[in-house]
């Protein structure tokens, strides 16, 4: 899976938007109205970040299940987010992993937050 095509997946999860506030070559996706979205996918030309569990170890699994293309991410992976390398999972499991972290990070969203359609994904 390349990175273009990751990215139009994630823009068509209900709520899902594109922001660059960092301004890198890749926008992360957020869930969540405005300022009160929040991030389930961080993109990079060959890596994605993706909230990987509800804690460390349930997220450890990745680490387990693709040793060589998953680990832990920088600075918030004691939070259980993951980076997943794009030529290393399959593309199924990619799909799976995106679904994953954006139903983990909409579930800390107040329900009057949330998109509609958000329950079916």
């Amino acid at each position: 899976m390349d990175v273009a095509t990751l990215q139009d997946y994630c823009l068509g999860l209900p709520g899902a938007w594109p922001d660059n506030p960092w301004e890198h070559d890749h926008p992360v996706i957020k869930v969540g109205p405005g300022e009160r979205g929040k991030i389930f996918v961080f993109l990079g030309a060959d890596s994605v970040g993706v909230k990987g569990g509800a804690t460390r170890e349930v997220a450890d699994e990745w680490l387990d299940r693709f040793p060589e293309a998953a680990s832990v991410m920088r600075y918030i992976g004691r939070s259980g987010w993951n980076s997943l390398e794009l030529a290393g999972i399959p593309d199924d499991e990619m799909i799976e992993a995106v679904d994953e972290s954006y139903r983990l990070v909409l579930a800390k969203l107040p329900r009057k937050l949330r998109p509609a359609g958000w329950d079916e994904v």
